[in-house]
């Protein structure tokens, strides 16, 4: 059986192995424009809250049928370790690209219990992103209480 050559969305052949890893590295291409990173708790607690093994991929194939995975509105999902929010499930946290489109109000934010969204409230969500809708106004999305600095003073 013959392999078929794999490219990633940079359009680089992908290492053998590997969904998006290009086989030839070049330090100086670009990386991808992203107009928003949504960063998702895949450790050990969280991941096992996730109905769906792999959340991530499942997210992202969301964002191809919004067509939110290339261009301006470009929409990111990444996979990491522990964020120390276990107590509020599955969390994720919202990095916006302030420096070229993102918006500023959306950046930073904490959700929680992302663990209970279905396809629909993801797709309400990115939809949101895309569209600069402010997250705060929003009742929909749960966010992770933050303090303010003084309280550890």
């Amino acid at each position: 059986m013959e392999n078929k050559k794999l490219f990633n969305a940079m359009g680089s052949e992908v290492a053998d192995g590997f969904t998006c890893k290009p086989k030839n590295f070049d330090a100086n291409k670009p990386i991808m424009h992203l107009k928003t990173q949504l960063f998702i708790c895949d450790d050990e607690r969280c991941g096992k809250a996730h109905k769906d093994e792999n959340i991530a991929a499942t997210l992202r194939e969301v964002l191809k049928e919004l067509n939110l995975s290339k261009g301006k509105d470009r929409i990111k999902i990444v996979r990491t370790g522990c964020f120390g929010a276990c107590r509020f499930r599955s969390v994720a946290n919202i990095y916006e690209n302030t420096k070229i489109n993102g918006n500023i109000n959306n950046n930073g934010i904490w959700l929680k219990n992302i663990h209970k969204y279905d396809k629909d409230k993801w797709k309400r969500l990115f939809i949101s992103l895309k569209e600069n809708r402010s997250i705060d106004e929003i009742d929909e999305f749960e966010q992770v209480p933050m303090s303010e600095p003084s309280f550890y003073k």
